[in-house]
């Protein structure tokens, strides 16, 4: 029997590949760089599978050039909004995902950004490099205590908690907002607050929230304006979250002290972006989950989805179950 094509838009770790390349007759795109629309279609026309990543914008268009019989669409990642999903329903295609196992590996990386903006490493280790280090000053780059500080999470899922868990090993007062926050998290005195309460008292804010037409450039001029001139922000969720000339304006301004990036808008930033040519701005290239266990986990996970809608199953990660509803 022929094994079912697929296409996988780039090569992800051996865990996930060997298992795709055992069960499917996978083409797998090897540049660094992602195909785009033309040669994801070029190259995935005719096939019963496609597996992502959120540098890739699957929409209906690509679906019905990829052909009717496209069964499933599996991400390598826990985000989806690179996917129109909405157009997957309609044509009956399920949607995976990678959710859960990245929620450590992030707060780890929202963390930090934390320290590395509050105790200005980054800034530090340039200074160091560029011959900026003279002697030992009193006042020489003075930096963000974290005992006794407040953290403001903007966002109170998964990885806010597990930011709070992390916090609350160096004594923060926590703060969080989430109009629909999962729950308490045990042995975490976190406080749930309004917006404007949590961005007047945190020392330091950290962005947990998803992407949608609510959060898009939620982190605006008006939000920065309310933080404390010696507070720091963190963004380790989407880009188009944060308004960058805004942030840029507040950094600029040092209306806000520092700031750390691992997500930007668009990505990868480019190179004569303004926010490079700031001092008090840590900005990594969208690294939250690149460590070995989370990424073999993600890509096993992907192969896991995408052969499990080549099989006709129920998807393990599924954000759009509804497809199955009219299934026995």
């Amino acid at each position: 029997m022929a094994k079912p094509k697929v296409f996988v838009t780039r090569v992800i770790l051996d865990q996930g590949m060997n298992l795709i390349a055992g069960f499917c007759d996978a083409q797998v795109w090897p540049a660094e760089l992602p195909p785009g629309r033309e040669l994801i279609v070029e190259r995935a026309r005719g096939a019963e599978g496609l597996l992502c990543l959120l540098t890739d914008t699957i929409d209906g268009e690509i679906m019905d050039a990829i052909g009717p019989q496209l069964k499933v669409i599996s991400n390598h990642a826990v985000g989806f909004d690179n996917i129109a999903v909405a157009d997957a329903t309609a044509r009956g295609i399920p949607v995976g995902n990678t959710p859960g196992i990245l929620t450590d590996a992030t707060a780890d990386m929202a963390f930090a950004l934390l320290m590395a903006t509050g105790r200005q490493v980054v800034a530090g280790d340039r200074t160091v490099r560029s011959g900026g280090w003279k002697t030992w000053s009193p006042s020489f780059m003075l930096g963000a205590d974290f005992t006794g500080a407040t953290l403001g999470l903007v966002g109170f899922g998964r990885i806010g908690r597990a930011v709070a868990r992390r916090a609350t090993g160096f004594g923060m007062h926590i703060l969080y907002y989430d109009p629909q926050p999962a729950g308490s998290e045990p042995g975490v005195a976190a406080e749930p607050a309004d917006l404007d309460a949590l961005l007047r008292a945190a020392d330091f804010v950290s962005i947990h929230a998803p992407l949608n037409e609510e959060t898009r450039h939620l982190v605006d001029a008006e939000f920065l304006a309310k933080m404390k001139p010696t507070a720091i922000l963190v963004n380790t969720a989407r880009g188009p979250i944060v308004d960058q000339k805004a942030l840029y304006e507040a950094l600029k301004s040092r209306r806000i002290f520092a700031a750390g990036l691992d997500v930007t808008d668009p990505e990868p930033l480019p190179m004569d972006s303004p926010l490079l040519e700031l001092d008090n701005l840590v900005v990594c290239p969208h690294i939250a989950s690149a460590s070995w266990a989370t990424r073999a986990r993600m890509s096993l996970m992907a192969a896991e989805n995408l052969i499990a809608g080549l099989k006709g199953e129920r998807l393990p990660n599924c954000v759009n179950p509804e497809v199955y509803a009219a299934m026995p």
